[in-house]
């Protein structure tokens, strides 16, 4: 009996070391990342300012397109480079930098998957051909498929980026193509001052994605939006919080 004791309370030691170790290398969650602003999803504002990003790019033909989009309608995007692809069309990496949107950090090969360490080189990677390219070093990291843990986080935040996700009533996945229909509704009816919406120009066919643009743009910009980088958004949030 004694002898069954013991291995009960062994084996409930085991699970309590066990479960205090997932407690300590466990996603904080997002209102821990919000508190320290090391992730940032949205702001809270009353300003109509939207932050619209741009995943997987540059793309010859989709790139060029929604760059041609921002422009008639005078917005300003992010857009988060995969570096394999910056390496690739490099003049479309320099137009889109020149033209005033932001560049950001989206890994050199988009891994679903990947530990810190190659992260941290793949960062490193895209960070130098992006400069390469345009003289600027991105401050701005989007984990690919959003897909991060605490661990990835330090890491990013150690080597001096900010990390961006997007609002979750504001995921497009345009990726799918869903119809044109679908991402503008989606848009249209969920936008609200401080959102980060998720678009992407690259990793596949995204005429869809150009297509919803041509009535996204117009459409919040009549309703009294300006479109602004991430790094604005930030900035606009920090000189509130000033205010205060």
């Amino acid at each position: 009996m004694r002898k069954h004791i013991l291995i009960l309370t062994a084996g409930f030691l085991i699970l309590s070391i066990f479960y205090a170790g997932l407690k300590t290398f466990a996603d904080k969650g997002r209102s821990y990342y919000e508190e320290t602003g090391e992730v940032v999803w949205d702001i809270n504002t009353k300003d109509k300012i939207v932050a619209l990003t741009f995943d997987d790019g540059p793309h010859p033909k989709y790139t060029a397109g929604v760059l041609d989009l921002l422009a008639k309608y005078e917005a300003k995007a992010t857009f988060f480079v995969v570096g394999g692809n910056a390496e690739k069309y490099p003049e479309l990496v320099l137009r889109t930098y020149t033209e005033g949107h932001e560049l950001a950090n989206h890994t050199y090969t988009h891994p679903f998957k990947i530990s810190v360490t190659d992260l941290q080189e793949e960062l490193r990677q895209t960070n130098e051909m992006i400069y390469s390219i345009t003289g600027f070093y991105p401050v701005l990291f989007r984990p690919v498929g959003g897909n991060y843990n605490d661990k990835m986080i330090n890491a990013a935040v150690k080597d001096g980026y900010k990390v961006v996700m997007w609002s979750w009533h504001q995921d497009t996945q345009d990726w799918k193509q869903p119809g044109v229909s679908k991402i503008v509704k989606k848009v249209l009816n969920g936008t609200k001052p401080g959102d980060v919406i998720l678009f992407h120009d690259g990793g596949g066919n995204r005429t869809q994605t150009l297509k919803a643009l041509e009535e996204i743009l117009p459409t919040l910009k009549k309703e009294g939006y300006t479109f602004v980088t991430v790094s604005e958004l930030i900035e606009s949030k920090q000189q509130q919080e000033a205010v205060k």
